[in-house]
């Protein structure tokens, strides 16, 4: 079991140590990002960009929490059954 959490704590430094350069945008989005940074206007691609990285790990930290709390009740039936 401590080998899972080795592997499991090593994929969540990977994960997040490589999310931060991340730019993701569906092709409308980065359309009409290039067209307002065309004109001047940079500070809408950052925030679109960051509400796209937001919407994109909220289903993944949703599953770890519940992945955990599955984890711990897993752990006390079979603390209960020894």
């Amino acid at each position: 079991m401590k080998n899972a959490t080795k592997i499991l704590a090593l994929f969540v430094v990977l994960f997040l140590g490589f999310s931060s350069d991340i730019e993701a945008q569906c092709s409308m989005c980065k359309a009409v990002l290039e067209s307002n940074m065309q004109s001047g206007d940079e500070a809408v691609g950052k925030g679109i960009n960051g509400g796209i990285m937001y919407i994109m790990f909220v289903p993944y930290i949703l599953l770890a929490v519940a992945g955990y709390f599955t984890y711990k009740h897993y752990l006390k039936n079979n603390k209960a059954q020894a």
